[in-house]
């Protein structure tokens, strides 16, 4: 991937480092992208200081945000092959029936909402430029409701939904839009949370990164608007 350019989102996050550091050993060029830039600085201080790579602070849920965002990263890259976006969020929410308004625009705007304001700014990029490819996270959880959790599985679903979506408008233009679905990933936060559970059966971050490199690779170009489960043993 060394001629390859590829835009991180949430990219400070655990699977974010996970995939910094599958997409790094493929040699690929990185536009890393987070809500701040102190958490992006913090996690990769070497690559802050590499100029082949750009650390970006981005709102994923602001289309004028992510339009500035692309526009860097283009005149910082020249193109951009794949997007692979990651950012999101989980609220373990309220009932249904009691849903407050904040929790469900909250799981909404990050999981679905986010995915367009990204995506519109860099998909008209792509298409001028003869494909690329975009790779979503979304969730198992996306499959079917669970108690507890219907803004987040709802808002999952959502994102899923978009994926097919635009995978049917854009396929003829050389870009494949997929997505991955994972159970839980073993990372310091799910275990803080979980203490006792067996974290053998999770998912590690690595795997699921490297899953989305394939996807982003000349391998995966005939595959569309699928979503990977990647559940490990849960």
């Amino acid at each position: 991937m060394s001629d390859r350019t590829i835009l991180i989102t949430g990219a400070a996050g655990a699977l974010g480092r996970a995939a910094v550091e599958t997409f790094l050993e493929q040699n690929a060029r990185l536009i890393l992208v987070d809500r701040e830039s102190s958490l992006l600085t913090a996690a990769f201080p070497r690559l802050a200081q590499d100029g082949r790579h750009l650390l970006l602070a981005g709102d994923v849920t602001a289309e004028a945000s992510m339009t500035n965002v692309v526009r860097q990263a283009i005149a910082h890259s020249g193109r951009i092959h794949a997007l692979v976006h990651i950012a999101g969020g989980f609220t373990m929410g309220e009932a249904t029936h009691a849903t407050a308004r904040a929790t469900w625009d909250g799981m909404v705007n990050l999981n679905a909402w986010s995915f367009i304001a990204t995506t519109q700014a860099l998909v008209p990029h792509m298409i001028a430029n003869g494909g690329g490819s975009i790779v979503a996270v979304s969730a198992r959880a996306a499959a079917q409701g669970s108690a507890l959790m219907g803004a987040y599985c709802a808002a999952k679903s959502a994102l899923q939904r978009l994926v097919e979506s635009l995978s049917a408008e854009v396929r003829a233009h050389r870009i494949n839009v997929n997505s991955i679905a994972p159970s839980l990933i073993d990372t310091p936060a799910n275990r803080a949370a979980m203490p006792e559970a067996d974290f053998s059966q999770w998912v590690p971050p690595r795997k699921l990164a490297q899953t989305m490199a394939f996807l982003t690779s000349e391998a995966a170009s005939e595959i569309h608007g699928d979503h990977i489960i990647v559940a490990g043993l849960s």
